[in-house]
């Protein structure tokens, strides 16, 4: 029997964000000894954007064929959905480890703390999982995908200059100009990156952000020669762009993982059904996926259905 439709819901406004506390109070944070919950009914959260929403879909309909109940809420802004799963809310929700590690760093440290993400997936988790459990949560193992930061030329400047990753771009000692968001011009992993790690030298940021169409359209056009962008973004053939490798690792693993709230979705059940993508979806899959869902305009949930029957994670 095919499982029930997943529910969406428009997540209009939380409402008392401890209100229906689940995880542990703070003056017991570190201190998570209960056993880790399995409630039937579950709520996986998405923050909203296409890939996100394709993350929470599939994380759903994997519950479903595990024999859970559940329903999708859709909230754009991790200040709401994180303190959310913290409270059981939310019981689940698709992170990229990285970010979500230095999110929590600054949560816990202050804005100006030093980042704890790194290129290293071992690293980055570590650090993440340190920083998660003494707020109840639990982060489940990282698949393949990886959705970071990266950087795009025209195909035909990469032919012209004989460039298949940011080395060669370094080497090749051509000044460029690089669309991308404002902030690029101080990030470590942007601009000065670029310049410290590949000898790259950025002339200026044009700030059209990260991976528009503003941006993608300045760099076809020869008006910028670089673009920052995703390593899931579907759109870049459309623009004739091709992406550089970045071989010596400025980025930070932003590998996919499950985040869980550990009173009510710890448990080895959730952990098994969610595991089972990991050795399924790559890179590759999510950008084909996004771009199903964006340039061919099909619903997430359909997307996302026929990616696990396809790979037979979900009978049809």
């Amino acid at each position: 029997m095919r499982p029930p439709r997943v529910r969406a819901a428009a997540f209009v406004l939380l409402l008392a964000l401890t209100g229906c506390g689940t995880g542990p109070s703070l003056e017991d944070q570190g201190e998570v000894t209960a056993a880790p919950g399995d409630s039937r009914s579950l709520t996986v959260g998405s923050a909203g954007f296409t890939e996100s929403d394709l993350l929470a879909q599939m994380y759903a309909l994997l519950l479903q064929e595990a024999g859970y109940r559940t329903k999708i809420l859709s909230v754009t802004n991790r200040e709401l959905y994180e303190p959310a799963l913290e409270s059981g809310q939310i019981d689940v929700v698709p992170e990229y480890a990285a970010t979500f590690a230095d999110w929590l760093n600054a949560k816990v440290n202050g804005a100006d703390a030093p980042t704890v993400g790194s290129p290293d997936p071992a690293t980055t988790m570590t650090a993440l999982r340190s920083l998660a459990a003494p707020r109840g949560l639990t982060v489940l193992d990282p698949g393949r995908a990886v959705d970071q930061n990266a950087f795009a030329v025209t195909a035909a400047f990469a032919a012209e200059h004989g460039l298949k990753n940011l080395s060669d771009l370094g080497a090749a000692r051509i000044p460029v100009r690089l669309a991308a968001g404002d902030e690029c011009v101080k990030r470590p992993y942007c601009a000065p990156g670029l310049k410290e790690v590949y000898g790259i030298e950025v002339t200026a940021v044009d700030p059209k952000g990260v991976g528009t169409t503003q941006a993608k359209q300045a760099v076809q056009s020869g008006q910028d020669q670089l673009v920052l962008t995703t390593t899931t973004d579907a759109t870049l053939d459309e623009f004739g762009l091709v992406l550089l490798a970045d071989d010596k690792h400025l980025q930070n693993a932003d590998h996919i993982v499950p985040v869980v709230n550990r009173a009510r979705a710890g448990s080895a059940g959730v952990t098994a059904a969610l595991d089972r993508l990991n050795t399924v979806l790559t890179t590759e899959d999510l950008a084909n996926l996004n771009e199903q869902a964006d340039s061919w305009r099909r619903l997430p949930e359909d997307v996302a259905r026929t990616y696990l029957t396809g790979r037979g994670l979900i009978p049809n």
